[in-house]
Order: C-alpha cells, then sequence, then structure tokens
C-alpha cells in the first residue's frame, strides 16, 4: 500500500516558528577614573571604539546571514548565540521543515526519499528569506540548489563554517539520526559529501574555520569577518 502524508499548509505557505532573542541593551558606562568626577566617566564612553554589531544590523537591512556548511559543523549553535549579540532573530532551516511536515526530517527521508525532502527544504528556505533580517541555520545539502544558492545570494549573506573533516567525523558520530550518513560506511560518506559540496560552499560571503573552539570565539570572529565584509570601520570613518 502506498504511503500517503499531509503535509502541514506552511511546509509552502505560512511563515513557521522563529526563536526570538532579546535585543541587548546598552550597559552602564563602567567605573569613574582620576578624581571621580562624572565627567571622567563620560569621556572614556565617548573614547571607547564603537561595537560594530548596530553598524552590522543596519548596513543588513532586510537581509538574513545564513549560515552554510557541513553537518556538524556548528551552524545552529554559532546562529543562535550570532542572533543573540546582533538582537536578531534565529531560524533553523532543519526544525522549521520538521515543523512544517509534522514528521522529523529522517522519517521524511524514510518515507519519500531525498529529493522529495530537498524539494521541500528549497521552498522552506525561500519562504523564511522573506522574514529577514534573521540569522538562518540551513541544512548541510541546501546550497547544493541553484535556485536556493541564487536567493540566498539575492537576500542574504552567507557565511561557511568550514570544517575539517576529522572535525565534522568527530562530531557526527554524537548522533545517530543524520539519513546522509545512513550507509555502510559513513565515515567514506561523509568525505565524499565533504569533497562534493566543498567548492559550492566556497562561493560564500564569508569564511569562518569552524574548529574545538569555545562558540564565543566564533560568534566574534563573525562579528569581525562581517564588519569587514560591510566594510562597517570605513562607513563609520567616513561618518565621523
Amino acid at each position: 500500500m502506498r504511503l500517503t502524508i499531509m503535509f502541514a499548509p506552511n511546509w509552502q505557505g505560512a511563515r513557521g516558528r522563529v526563536y526570538r532573542t532579546a535585543r541587548r541593551t546598552a550597559r552602564p558606562a563602567g567605573p569613574t577614573i582620576g578624581d571621580g568626577n562624572h565627567a571622567d566617566a563620560a569621556m572614556l564612553e565617548v573614547n571607547a571604539p564603537a561595537k560594530p554589531e548596530a553598524a552590522i544590523v543596519a548596513a543588513l537591512g532586510r537581509r538574513s546571514i545564513v549560515l552554510v556548511g557541513m553537518m556538524g559543523a556548528g551552524k545552529s549553535s554559532v546562529g543562535r548565540r550570532l542572533a543573540t549579540r546582533l538582537g536578531l532573530i534565529f531560524v533553523d532551516a532543519d526544525n522549521e521543515i520538521e515543523a512544517a511536515a509534522g514528521m522529523s526530517i529522517a522519517d521524511i527521508f524514510a518515507a519519500h526519499g531525498e529529493a522529495y525532502f530537498r524539494s521541500g527544504e528549497a521552498r522552506v528556505i525561500a519562504r523564511l528569506l522573506e522574514g529577514g533580517p534573521q540569522v538562518m541555520a540551513t541544512g548541510g545539502g541546501s546550497m547544493m540548489n541553484p535556485d536556493t544558492r541564487a536567493l540566498i545570494r539575492a537576500k542574504g549573506v552567507s557565511i561557511w563554517l568550514d570544517a575539517e573533516y576529522e572535525v565534522l567525523l568527530r562530531r557526527v558520530k554524537r548522533r545517530t539520526d543524520r539519513p546522509m550518513l545512513k550507509t555502510t560506511d559513513p565515515a567514506d560518506t561523509l568525505r565524499r559529501l565533504l569533497d562534493e559540496r566543498r567548492p559550492v560552499y566556497s562561493q560564500a560571503d564569508v569564511t569562518l574555520r569552524s574548529r574545538d573552539a569555545p562558540h564565543e570565539t566564533i560568534v566574534n570572529e563573525a562579528i569581525t569577518a562581517l564588519a569587514r565584509h560591510f566594510d562597517v570601520a570605513k562607513q563609520s570613518a567616513v561618518r565621523g
């Protein structure tokens, strides 16, 4: 008997759930210096280097920051923290697909196959890209779709979290629900996928090295790279 699964309307239509992060509020001025005069603290505040987060968000406009890369690269973990730093919402495309379909990605693969999943994935990402500004984490294979790449280029700024094979292999072993690795030799499959996808990922606007470092370190590097991408320092100098 043929299995038929009906997807929820927002598989192709309405916007799904988003994960909201509170905007960061300005911190009070630090302790005063010198003779304790409040003017000292005010002078410190004026002379302190401006943080680039607000300038990055302003330059972003209605676009999305889109994290791309292999499974295990840390797109969701870094993406949530980056969204918090920038005061933007965070969306995980894989979570949105599962919510829209009413079933896990592994179950979608099992019931319908990869081609069916990729078609739905492309539609969900296209819908989510209409909701910027935001930070979005995408599935590892999503960038292999030329139409999705074109949409991300038009409506987003992409960041490739580039991790070495050994790092990825160590991380993906922590989970057993990755349908692309349900093969007779998952390690070899991972290497093959990485070799196939790397040239496509390299087209991203920004590349960061994903490695065994604190998440905040990677987030700091993302902020620096985005500021450079948007020429934030140059724009601040012109305004000054």
